[in-house]
C-alpha cells in the first residue's frame, strides 16, 4: 500500500467510511498496535489506517541581521541545511515504521491497510479524522518511554483525554482475546461500555466478567446483578464478580490470575473507579495490566 499524506478533508465529498486509526511512531509498542488495530478491524468489518505524524520542529530565530554579520549568516544557512536533512532522515525513518507495521497487520488480518505519513501535531491529524474514525489505538508508551517502566506516554495521556470515540490502548505483545472484563462502577462512562459490551460485534464470543469494587450491599449486588444480566440478553456469557480492596489492585490482581485478556472502562466516573491521569486508577491499571485495555468517555 503506497503512503499517503495527511490532507485536509474535502467538505463536498460523500460521506467517508469508517475505519480503524492505529497511531504508531517506531517504538516496541509499534508493532502490537498494528495487529490490534488488525484485529479490531476484521471484527467490526472496516478497514485500517495506520498512521504516523512527526511532530513540528522550527529553528530558533534572531534579531540580529544576518546580512550584516557572514558568520552569523552562514551558522544560519548550516543550521539550516541540518534542519532539512534531519526532516528527510525523519520522513525515510517514517516510512520504514510504517511499513513495518503494515507487515504486522496484514499478519493481524488486515492485507490492504492505509499508510499516512504527516508532520505536526497528533492531536489535530485525530481531529481532522474524527467523523471517519471508530477507534482508536495507541500503545502504551511510546518511542520516548520505551524502557522507561513504570511510566505512560505523553501521547496517550493527550489523546484519551482528547478522543471522543473508544481508545484501544495496546498492551506490549498480542494475543487474541478471548475473555474480557468490565470494570464497572454504574457511572456513566462505565455504562457506555457496558453498552458497546453487549452491542459491538468487536466483542462477541468473548466470555465476560463484569467487576465492581466495594462493601457488599444489596445496592451493589443488585447493580452488578443488572449488568450482567444486560449482557446476558445480549447473548453473552457474563458473571458478575464483587472484588474487595482497593480499586486498581483488586482488578490488576483479577485480570493477572484469571486470565482476562481484555478491560474495558469508562476514561471518567464518579466513585472508587474515577479516572486518568485523569484520575488514578485507569492510569494504575494501564500500567499494571498485561493486556489492552478499551476506555470509553
Amino acid at each position: 500500500m503506497p503512503l499517503s499524506d495527511d490532507a485536509e478533508p474535502d467538505l463536498n465529498a460523500a460521506p467517508p467510511r469508517l475505519r480503524v486509526l492505529g497511531c504508531i511512531d517506531g517504538s516496541l509498542y509499534s508493532p502490537s498496535v498494528a495487529q490490534q488495530a488488525a484485529w479490531a478491524a476484521a471484527r467490526l468489518g472496516l478497514p485500517v489506517e495506520l498512521l504516523q505524524v512527526l511532530g513540528r520542529r522550527s529553528l530558533p530565530t534572531s534579531a540580529a541581521d544576518d546580512d550584516a554579520d557572514p558568520a552569523r549568516a552562514k551558522l544560519s544557512a548550516d543550521l539550516a541545511a541540518l534542519e532539512s536533512e534531519r526532516t528527510r532522515l525523519l520522513r525515510d525513518r517514517g516510512r520504514l515504521d510504517l511499513e513495518e507495521a503494515q507487515v504486522h497487520a496484514e499478519a493481524g488480518g488486515a492485507p490492504d491497510a492505509t499508510l499516512t505519513l504527516c508532520e505536526g501535531d497528533l492531536l489535530e491529524s485525530l481531529a481532522r479524522r474524527e467523523t471517519e474514525t471508530a477507534m482508536v489505538v495507541i500503545g502504551k508508551r511510546g518511542v520516548a518511554a520505551d524502557y522507561a517502566r513504570g511510566h505512560l506516554g505523553s501521547n496517550l495521556e493527550r489523546v484519551a483525554r482528547a478522543s471522543t470515540r473508544p481508545l484501544l490502548v495496546a498492551s506490549r505483545s498480542f494475543r487474541t482475546p478471548r475473555r474480557m472484563a468490565i470494570a464497572f462502577d454504574a457511572g456513566p462512562s462505565a455504562q457506555k461500555a457496558l453498552e458497546s459490551a453487549a452491542q459491538s460485534s468487536l466483542f462477541a464470543g468473548l466470555v465476560c466478567d463484569v467487576l465492581a469494587v466495594g462493601p457488599e450491599t444489596l445496592e451493589s449486588r443488585r447493580r452488578l446483578e443488572a449488568a450482567a444480566s444486560r449482557l446476558r440478553a445480549a447473548g453473552r456469557v457474563a458473571t458478575p464478580m464483587l472484588l474487595q480492596g482497593q480499586a486498581d489492585v483488586a482488578i490488576a490482581e483479577f485480570v493477572a490470575s484469571e486470565g482476562v485478556d481484555l478491560l474495558l472502562m469508562g476514561a471518567y466516573s464518579h466513585s472508587r473507579l474515577r479516572t486518568l491521569m485523569l484520575g488514578s486508577t485507569t492510569a494504575e491499571l494501564i500500567r499494571s495490566c498485561h493486556v489492552p485495555l478499551v476506555l470509553y468517555r
